[in-house]
């Protein structure tokens, strides 16, 4: 087999992996904000769809993993290919990371929709998710794009996020403090938002691979973050 050919057997299997990474994230955003409408429609519906929807982007990171690891093995990739494979099978385990995080959302709503509502706290959430959510959106067409600068706008973006949890946990604890009812739904709200501050991490963590897949080097720059509060 001539070198062309095996370059374009190569650039076929690779395009068959991108595929499955760009399905993957698209059901990741669908979680997300299915997740998020849940929460504020006290869907337990919507939220056990969520939940049973994850096998389907386990299942996918399991595929790009195993034909990640047969492309490396039948192809030999130099350097340059092998960190485009390594760059894929990293974006989709953050990917699976923030289904798992939309997932948590769902199991927790469905605890919540037989507890006192906590009305405001609930749309705060739905807010910070669909941040979330469009973040994830443009990192991942940044990737297809390899575009340097729409990743770095997506790092700057997390501050933002890092904010709204802390304006929420603040939120949770005058709840709390004003009334015993709303302790054990401000809990599970506190870890909704600190799951979907989370995602915002793994988000960025996607726009790292993307500056390090066409630069060759991570951010030097620490990532921008807002002093978080912890439970």
């Amino acid at each position: 087999m001539s070198d062309q050919h095996i370059v374009s057997a190569f650039d076929r299997d690779l395009e068959a992996i991108q595929a499955h990474v760009m399905k993957m994230g698209g059901l990741v955003e669908s979680a997300i904000l299915d997740a998020s409408k849940s929460l504020k429609n006290r869907d337990d519906e919507l939220a056990g769809t969520v939940v049973n929807a994850d096998k389907a982007i386990d299942a996918l990171e399991a595929i790009i993993n195993e034909d990640c690891a047969n492309l490396i093995a039948l192809r030999s990739p130099m350097a340059e290919d092998l960190r485009v494979i390594l760059s894929v099978m990293k974006v989709a385990g953050n990917l699976e990371r923030i289904g798992d995080y939309a997932k948590n959302m769902a199991k927790r709503t469905t605890v919540l929709v037989h507890m006192t509502p906590v009305d405001a706290s609930r749309s705060s959430l739905r807010r910070m998710a669909r941040e979330v959510q469009g973040m994830l959106k443009d990192v991942l067409d940044a990737y297809i794009q390899r575009d340097v600068e729409m990743a770095r706008d997506v790092l700057e973006r997390d501050r933002d996020i890092d904010q709204m949890y802390n304006g929420l946990f603040r939120e949770f604890l005058t709840f709390m403090m004003e009334d015993p009812r709303y302790i054990t739904p401000c809990m599970h709200l506190h870890f909704i938002a600190k799951n979907t501050e989370r995602m915002g991490d793994h988000v960025t963590s996607i726009a790292e691979q993307v500056i390090y897949l066409v630069t060759g080097d991570m951010p030097d720059e620490s990532r921008p973050k807002a002093t978080r509060y912890e439970a």
